[in-house]
């Protein structure tokens, strides 16, 4: 079995999509519109976005609505990363565990994600 796509509920998979564009530099992928939209395969793996009515963004870290998966980026430099995403429309959860060693943040859809130290 080999991996070939991760996709994200979220209530705009366009803007979702043009996010984690400018955050990863993967191109989006030519058939992307409003219900479903992608970026280009990287390493064989496809990030989908598809759109789903009533999205309900995850409570982290608390679980009333819980982040069921989560995808973390390896980056050189937490502070520049997470300055960076910050400016692109991310947020920055209070709670931050190993603030040392990785960086939670989330999305414009709620969706948390790690910077990690690579």
């Amino acid at each position: 079995m080999k991996r070939s796509a991760i996709t994200l509920d979220c209530p705009d998979p366009l803007a979702l999509a043009a996010f984690y564009q400018q955050a990863t530099g993967v191109e989006p992928h030519p058939k992307s519109d409003a219900d479903f939209a992608g970026l280009n395969r990287e390493n064989g793996l496809l990030i989908g976005f598809q759109r789903v009515d009533d999205h309900r963004a995850p409570s982290w870290p608390d679980q009333t609505v819980p982040q069921q998966m989560h995808l973390c980026f390896d980056v050189e430099d937490l502070d520049e990363a997470e300055a960076r995403l910050l400016e692109l429309g991310a947020g920055k959860p209070a709670h931050q565990p190993r603030e040392d060693r990785w960086r939670v943040l989330t999305d414009p859809a709620g969706h948390p994600f790690c910077l990690v130290r690579g």
